[in-house]
């Protein structure tokens, strides 16, 4: 336990406050509301004398204005959520007559892909505590966790999971292979994205491209997006291939902006996605010093041969600019969405230094499709709702992938 003094815990708390009231945006956040939490729970929260009590207080308080992408850790700590720490997802899973956590998407490259831990494996414990739903696992960033499994076959073992430091003190997470392509079936291609790390996307977009023409000789196309946490501006790349034309995605909007009014076809556009790092400059000279209300419209690649035909594979844990892709391709009718309703997490968030060691991430900008539809707390409703059981894993089946194949067959 790290102690931490009441004069550092008073100046921290009172920065959470004041820029939460004053920056954070979002469509269901109520100020008087954020207000009257923060007088209820000040005194239970200043009375927390380490700093792992006080980061859990702070947290508690946070996750009562249910917005996404609301973080607030200590740097010293960093317990993360699965999806950002170590590549995978959760979910609970009945087993006996008790709930677990059942590891659900696992990335390729990932810390648990290279344990070979496998869909429809259990989590037991992280460092010998127990860990149940309603309990989020959380893994703390650099160095190792020792965590007890039950594997498919029933076997119950123990593995070393290494959680690598991120690059980003600010953006805490650890990617695991971006982009993998496969041809499942004879014409069918398969594209799945684990994430669009990065502001503009420049790498994820290359590997969309080269993933493309591999799967150049397919007439369908499914687009896996499962457990895809979002990111930047690289998923505009994927819209790009859904359709020939360039069409406008969405919209971005600041506090600033909306209080002020707007007109969307008057916001500036993002249309392309540099290919070259020096063209990095001329992109920042466009956006650096200006309100960072956006309209992002697709590149305009061209005819593809599975236009038409392509498949979108979603789950509760597809979110932010994944969760963008999936929206645009609904509302232009561009794909068929097989699996589970998706997060509703949409909302862009930006980091800040609230003093000593600790840090908040609150959203600035609310995204909404073009026809003006705010996605956060709302999520996307699939056109074929299929579940993923551990039964159907544990005879080598994945139904969301299967139904997702004899949808594509069926265009």
């Amino acid at each position: 336990m790290i102690p931490i003094g009441a004069k550092e815990r008073t100046e921290v708390f009172n920065k959470v406050a004041d820029l939460t009231a004053k920056r954070l945006f979002a469509p269901t956040f109520d100020a008087k509301k954020w207000a009257e939490l923060v007088a209820s729970h000040r005194e239970q929260i200043l009375a927390k004398e380490t700093v792992e009590e006080f980061e859990g207080a702070v947290r508690e308080l946070l996750a009562k204005l249910k917005i996404s992408h609301v973080v607030f850790f200590h740097r010293s700590l960093q317990k993360i959520p699965p999806n950002y720490a170590i590549g995978a997802t959760f979910q609970p899973c009945q087993v006996n007559g008790s709930t677990r956590w059942m590891f659900q998407d696992v990335h390729d490259g990932s810390p648990p892909a290279s344990a070979e831990i496998q869909p429809g494996d259990l989590l037991l414990e992280i460092d010998g505590q127990p860990i149940n739903p309603p309990q989020m696992p959380a893994f703390q960033m650099g160095g190792f966790c020792e965590i007890g499994i039950e594997k498919l076959s029933g076997e119950q073992t123990s593995l070393r999971l290494g959680v690598p430091l991120p690059k980003s003190k600010w953006h805490p997470i650890n990617r695991p292979r971006l982009v993998l392509w496969s041809k499942p079936t004879p014409g069918i291609g398969y594209l799945k994205a684990a994430g669009f790390p990065g502001q503009v996307g420049m790498d994820v977009a290359h590997e969309i491209d080269h993933a493309i023409s591999e799967l150049r000789d397919c007439d369908r196309l499914i687009v896996d997006l499962r457990g895809n946490p979002g990111g930047g501006a690289g998923g505009l790349r994927l819209m790009g291939y859904m359709t020939p034309d360039k069409l406008p995605v969405g919209y971005s909007l600041s506090r600033k902006r909306a209080e002020r009014g707007y007109n969307k076809e008057k916001l500036k556009r993002f249309d392309k996605i540099p290919s070259r790092k020096m063209e990095l400059y001329g992109l920042m000279f466009r956006f650096a010093f200006s309100d960072k209300s956006i309209v992002m419209v697709t590149e305009g690649l061209g005819p593809q041969p599975f236009h038409g035909r392509i498949v979108l594979l979603v789950n509760q844990h597809t979110a932010s600019a994944a969760e963008t892709i999936t929206g645009f391709a609904r509302e232009n009718k561009l794909a068929t969405i097989v699996g589970t309703k998706t997060a509703g997490q949409v909302l862009g968030g930006t980091g800040f230094k609230v003093g000593h060691e600790f840090v908040l991430r609150i959203p600035v900008m609310t995204f909404h499709t073009w026809n003006g539809d705010c996605l956060e707390g709302k999520g996307i409703e699939p056109d074929y709702e299929v579940e993923l059981s551990r039964d159907a894993l544990k005879q080598g089946k994945d139904p969301q992938l299967q139904k997702a194949i004899d949808v594509a067959r069926q265009l």
